[in-house]
């Protein structure tokens, strides 16, 4: 993997963007595909929110998308995809229908609305701005891991989340790789120690390289039953998938998420995984797309682990600590 970032942005014919507010304690990540991609995806949480997400259905019509957006601001949020669209619309993006093109837009909102932030907006909510300057600073590349973009107000059981992203290769030569926002009731990592539930996959040292601890605690740690929460993110491959085969990866990713959270899928998450191929032709067979969804379960758990890891507590009163203000990361 020495020529890969470990970052979504490994896969060709991708960029990333984000818009962060830490004084609002939130943000949103767009991933803009350079040509529309086959798309689909899968909610297994209990309370999600999105937007148009049904159209990700195997049995619907449409079935590529020229962006995913993942946000903070719970249902306020979901004005962040108008932004992105109006920002598309100006690069002649989208859905042709007679003279008129329309960016198609999935997207998936997290609860951040109680971390301390400043959430006095006004009349209207800032997420329509942040959805458009997500998408104009889109970049190939390297892009910020942690306490950014959809990660920025994010925060788990037991530390601050965040953004994580990570990538594999499969034995044929493909690419996949994740992103997410890690916002979980459950937490990252195990019992009161620094260890993550995700270390059995990681590489290299992501993540820190702790491995696991000696004794596993598995009591259950909850960030409140009063509170919405929701992990949200994708997978995207440079394999062909059709929308289906792409659906099936969708729910393989999930269980990463519930090899890196405990617990996970809850019924006061909300959690979400869009996922989507890049290729221009149908040429893989069924024990291709078997590893693929083997290896999407590995890079989501990792992405979940390095949110964590990479991030920083809100500048704001009373913000949650973060994994690294416990345990200081030596270089």
């Amino acid at each position: 993997m020495s020529d890969l970032l470990n970052l979504l942005t490994d896969i060709d014919g991708i960029s990333v963007g984000h818009a962060t507010d830490l004084s609002l304690g939130s943000g949103v990540t767009v991933i803009v595909f350079d040509e529309p991609a086959i798309a689909s995806g899968s909610v297994l949480g209990g309370a999600p929110g999105g937007r148009d997400t049904a159209l990700l259905d195997p049995s619907m019509v449409v079935d590529a998308v020229d962006a995913f957006v993942l946000s903070g601001g719970s249902a306020f949020g979901l004005d962040a995809a108008g932004g992105v669209q109006a920002g598309l619309r100006e690069m002649g993006r989208g859905f042709q229908v007679g003279p008129v093109r329309i960016p198609i837009v999935p997207q998936a909102i997290l609860m951040d609305l109680l971390n301390g932030g400043d959430k006095d907006w006004g009349v209207h909510s800032p997420y329509r701005e942040m959805g458009y300057d997500a998408v104009k600073a889109a970049r190939k590349g390297v892009f910020e891991l942690g306490t950014i973009g959809a990660g920025a107000g994010a925060t788990t059981a037991t530390f601050k989340g965040g953004l994580g992203s990570a990538t594999a290769v499969s034995s044929s030569g493909h690419r996949i790789a994740a992103i997410v926002a890690v916002n979980a009731v459950g937490s990252a990592t195990i019992g009161e120690g620094p260890h993550f539930w995700a270390a059995p996959f990681e590489q290299g040292a992501e993540f820190g390289g702790l491995g696991m601890p000696e004794n596993i605690d598995h009591r259950l740690r909850l960030k409140g039953v009063k509170t919405t929460a929701t992990t949200i993110g994708a997978v995207v491959t440079d394999a062909s998938l059709s929308k289906a085969e792409a659906h099936r990866l969708s729910i393989a990713a999930h269980d990463g998420l519930a090899r890196a959270v405990l617990p996970a899928h809850m019924p006061l998450d909300g959690d979400t995984i869009f996922a989507a191929s890049t290729a221009k032709e149908k040429r893989d067979d069924m024990a291709s797309l078997m590893e693929l969804c083997h290896l999407a379960g590995i890079v989501m758990a990792r992405a979940i682990a390095r949110g964590v890891y990479e991030a920083t507590a809100l500048p704001v009163p009373g913000a949650l600590m973060a994994w690294r203000d416990r345990y200081p990361v030596k270089h």
